[in-house]
């Protein structure tokens, strides 16, 4: 698990005066590529990156100018050749946010799809 606290901004709110859903797309990208940071480096896939294939997100509670986010993640066992992945969004220990979204990794230089195996994720705990 990774997790990291935000204060809410006004640069993420929008004309409904909450955080705007767009913003939440951007944090999951965000907290998986920093979560995917601290770990690659205990992988053999350090210069593959991982692509964003499917995202699903249900709004739980709506989150204000200045509340505290804490931004959890971790990843589930591969489906595949995609990698699920999960990240919740608490204020104030309430769950707000809830997101699963599937992601694919991929080699930079052939630019194909890497196939991981079934307990790849046992190597990084």
């Amino acid at each position: 698990m990774y997790q990291k606290e935000i204060r809410v901004t006004e640069a993420h709110i929008d004309q409904n005066k909450h955080v705007n859903n767009v913003q939440y797309v951007h944090w999951v990208e965000e907290i998986a590529g920093e979560h995917w940071d601290s770990l690659k480096h205990k992988t053999e896939f350090a210069e593959f990156a991982w692509i964003l294939v499917d995202h699903h997100i249900q709004y739980k509670k709506q989150v204000f100018l200045n509340d505290v986010i804490t931004i959890k993640t971790y990843p589930k066992a591969p489906e595949g050749i995609k990698q699920p992945r999960k990240v919740e969004f608490y204020c104030n220990d309430k769950l707000v946010v809830d997101s699963d979204t599937l992601w694919v990794l991929v080699d930079m230089k052939t630019q194909k799809i890497k196939r991981l195996e079934s307990n790849w994720l046992d190597s990084i705990k």
